[in-house]
């Protein structure tokens, strides 16, 4: 029944052009956000020096996870200046935290042949910037929603199946999560602590965002608790764990999960927002928003503004066209 349920909506969901063409703008995002080491990057991606062959972006994952360490020639020198007996360097020969010293005026900074999307005010690529912040955007839409995900989907389902005083415990609780004013209080939260990170960031628009899937995810659990299967498995003496994850939750959980879609949107729009007002992340990584942040100190770099918002609108416009479309292919007044 599952795999033809499952059939049924993948039929209904290829019937939306739009809704198809944005799981292709995703996927694009997501490769571009696996590849951005190889896409842009002030080091090659292999080369060979001195008749010895090197591969310095694979080496830096193991320099950053601390396996190894660069050799004393190279902790500190330009790759780009050094001389090679041949090399394979990225589409992008610039880093996010590469700075162009040799810009000095505002038009030497706008796009051109050197930097295809300009450059911010000390001289770092907008383009690279924008590959890797892709990483950023997408690991803090999908790390928040999963917490969030995780938080809504037990405490709904607790409220949901048990009902009774830890129904109006749960509800009670959603409701004084709601009545905070989410924006402003991460704000204040990331103000208090002397070095904020990515980690926090995800963590707080998590922690704060389950308080609607945890609602609908109650709605649908007593859906589902009340119909007959529940009521023979019951009958029939199976447990209430099993009843809950082998019974409840496979034909409860779809509808919650295109909240997920949802989700992503107003995580990446949280952090893109946090980072422009400068409470987001620390100035040493750049994301989309953080991009942004920087043409409000410069209101003459238009490319500043344009192409980071530009690849909010795409992103976000992207997850809810799917969030649409799955909506509307699991619709059951299809079937009928």
């Amino acid at each position: 029944m599952s795999e033809t349920y499952s059939a049924f909506v993948r039929q209904q969901y290829k019937k939306s052009t739009f809704g198809m063409v944005s799981v292709w703008v995703v996927a694009i995002i997501t490769a571009v956000a696996v590849f951005a080491d190889v896409l842009a990057n002030d080091k090659p991606i292999a080369a060979s020096r001195n008749g010895e062959l090197m591969f310095p972006v694979l080496k830096e994952y193991g320099v950053m996870l601390g396996i190894t360490e660069w050799q004393k020639e190279y902790a500190t020198v330009d790759w780009r200046e050094l001389k090679y007996d041949w090399s394979v360097f990225p589409p992008i020969r610039y880093s996010p935290s590469t700075t162009d010293k040799k810009l000095i005026t505002l038009a030497e900074r706008a796009p051109s042949g050197k930097h295809w999307l300009g450059t911010d005010d000390i001289g770092r690529d907008v383009m690279s910037g924008l590959i890797h912040g892709s990483r950023y955007a997408l690991s803090i839409g999908l790390v928040a929603m999963s917490i969030a995900l995780v938080i809504g989907i037990l405490l709904g389902s607790i409220a949901g199946f048990f009902g009774g005083f830890l129904d109006i415990l749960i509800s009670r609780l959603i409701e004084i999560v709601i009545t905070f004013p989410r924006f402003f209080l991460i704000i204040t939260i990331v103000a208090m602590v002397e070095q904020g990170s990515i980690w926090l960031i995800m963590a707080l628009i998590g922690f704060t965002s389950w308080t609607a899937i945890a609602r609908f995810m109650r709605g649908e659990v007593l859906r589902v608790r009340n119909l007959d299967y529940i009521s023979a498995a019951t009958a029939l003496g199976y447990s209430t764990p099993r009843i809950i994850f082998r019974h409840v939750l496979p034909n409860a959980i779809a509808p919650v999960m295109i909240y997920a879609a949802f989700g992503i949107v107003n995580a990446i729009l949280f952090e893109s927002a946090l980072s422009f007002l400068g409470f987001g992340v620390p100035p040493t990584v750049v994301t989309w928003g953080s991009v942004l942040f920087k043409a409000r100190s410069s209101t003459y770099s238009w490319w500043l503004a344009v192409f980071p918002g530009l690849m909010i609108f795409i992103t976000v416009a992207a997850f809810n066209l799917i969030g649409d479309a799955l909506r509307d292919a699991t619709d059951p007044r299809l079937r009928a």
